[in-house]
């Protein structure tokens, strides 16, 4: 069996990112970003981490970002975490963190 992925495989794979947020998010904005996990920092920053299923959803989550009007620090792709359920494309709603 080859290791090389067909582009369909390659192309239907989500990619996760992490967006970092200068301030924290209150409690009521879990459901506005289902499907990320959400982490409050000591710092005061808040990141968002998760699959994204390509860079028109990346687009909305970043407009979500902006109508809520705090500083956006960083975009970053990354490696799925222990955090993400695997193979259903959202995190598991018990890691939201606050």
């Amino acid at each position: 069996m080859s290791d090389k992925q067909t582009f369909d495989e390659k192309h239907n794979q989500h990619q996760y990112y992490e967006i970092r947020l200068k301030g924290h998010l209150d409690d009521q904005w879990a459901d506005w970003f289902e499907g990320l996990t959400i982490t409050l920092e000591e710092d005061g920053d808040t990141i968002l981490t998760g699959p994204v299923i390509d860079q028109a959803a990346l687009h909305g989550l970043l407009k979500k970002v902006r109508d809520l009007g705090l500083p956006l620090l960083s975009v970053s792709p990354v490696e799925p975490g222990p955090l993400t359920t695997l193979g259903t494309g959202q995190a598991d709603q018990s890691d939201v963190k606050f």
